[in-house]
């Protein structure tokens, strides 16, 4: 056997091997679930020799990582020391002040804490704003006159992106910036357990994240104005307070959380809807169903791929043994199309019964964010299709981002009757 020989043999062993490390191939990343449908069907609780972690993809089994296993798996310092590059502790120890990395007790506190300004009651208040910042977006698409748009860059990143600079209390014209610095960070946190390269851009972006919130800490001392960082600011759970350090951690989550899966949300669910006429004109004509359209887009294209969970004990799951201490990649996404949940789960169906997805996660992490992303994707979208007639693709093939974890698009180029 020649070299040759024995490398192509081995590239064919590669692809044949189940591993999410296939996402990183952007044919697998553009179309994923054939791998999801590959991992739940052969090997549904797998150990992974790529990413030396356990991967798990059915729905009731992702349901049994959320409720038993610790969160607490934020890379610390050591990890960037085993990479050989320690002097990247500071998105660690941003990354573990994060109530996205918290169990039980601490995860309970800053919950607590933060909650209220995303309770259901609070984020409806919202609406008129958010219609108002919708309809002056789309006005300026109309007003180009082309009848092109790149709803990432002209609707989909901008929309979140004020909403949520207000929600937290910082200047709205902060907020091109913002999503700059929001969008690398969520590199890390897509893509962490997969691909350590690029993390100097990621220290730069937790860097001026990190002195962001500082100088806004200080200007809201000497200036308070209403909105979640006001609030952390004066909040107080049983005598405790949260450190400045926590609360800019926790802001940076917040951050992170309101541009990057509220962009996806909004890139992917117009694209699934391009992509399925049926339910495009279901949508335009019965606008009733758009809370439950919203759902069923959730499930379908979720923002947020996979996360990840350390076992807290020897726990058997499946019919695999998962020794304490060792990674569990759960990938809602594949749980999502799990037909043992969801009947016909390739389709999409706005009158899915019972569609609880697992798209903001489960249980006690559940995303607090939940009502805000609902409510702006159901204003996005309705307001999108009323205002913009004869909606299309304007080329194709896409390119999806390289990030394993926070599934969206690079563009969604469209074209629409002025």
């Amino acid at each position: 056997m020649t070299v040759s020989d024995t490398a192509v043999g081995e590239a064919e062993d590669a692809r044949r091997c189940l591993s999410l490390y296939h996402l990183l191939d952007p044919d697998v990343l553009a179309d994923p679930y054939p791998l999801y449908h590959r991992l739940r069907t052969e090997s549904p609780v797998h150990w992974d020799p790529y990413l030396h972690a356990w991967v798990v993809t059915r729905y009731d089994d992702v349901t049994a990582v959320f409720r038993r296993f610790s969160a607490n798996c934020a890379p610390g310092p050591e990890y960037f020391a085993a990479l050989g590059v320690p002097e990247f502790g500071p998105i660690a120890r941003i990354m573990v002040k994060q109530m996205l990395f918290l169990d039980a007790r601490a995860h309970t506190r800053l919950r607590h804490l933060a909650g209220p300004a995303f309770q259901p009651a609070r984020v409806s208040n919202l609406r008129p704003h958010i219609q108002a910042i919708a309809d002056r977006l789309i006005d300026r698409i109309q007003a180009g006159g082309t009848g092109t748009t790149d709803l990432l860059a002209d609707f989909a990143e901008p929309l979140p992106a004020m909403v949520t600079t207000e929600l937290l209390g910082v200047p709205v014209e902060h907020h091109a910036e913002l999503k700059r610095w929001s969008a690398t960070f969520a590199e890390v946190l897509g893509n962490f357990q997969h691909n350590p390269d690029g993390l100097s851009s990621v220290l730069v972006a937790v860097e001026n994240l990190s002195t962001y919130f500082m100088d806004a800490i200080v200007e809201q001392r000497r200036s308070p104005r209403d909105g979640l960082l006001s609030d952390l600011l004066r909040a107080e759970a049983s005598g405790d307070r949260l450190t400045d350090e926590e609360i800019v951690a926790n802001c940076i989550v917040t951050l992170v959380g309101g541009l990057e899966t509220t962009t996806n949300l909004i890139g992917n669910g117009m694209l699934t809807l391009l992509r399925d006429p049926r339910e495009l004109h279901r949508l335009r004509t019965e606008p009733e169903i758009m809370p439950a359209a919203v759902e069923e887009l959730l499930r379908y294209e979720s923002p947020s791929q996979q996360t990840a969970r350390i076992a807290p004990d020897d726990i058997v799951l499946g019919d695999k043994l998962v020794r304490k201490g060792q990674t569990v990649i759960v990938v809602m996404a594949a749980g999502n199309r799990d037909p043992e949940r969801f009947p016909d789960p390739d389709r999409l169906d706005f009158d899915r019964p019972d569609n609880r997805h697992l798209a903001f996660g489960w249980a006690a992490h559940f995303c607090f964010g939940a009502p805000l992303a609902r409510l702006e994707a159901a204003i996005s979208f309705e307001t999108l299709l009323r205002r913009l007639s004869d909606i299309r693709l304007a080329r194709e093939p896409l390119v999806w981002r390289p990030n394993l974890g926070l599934r969206g698009l690079m563009s969604l180029p469209l074209s629409f009757t002025p």
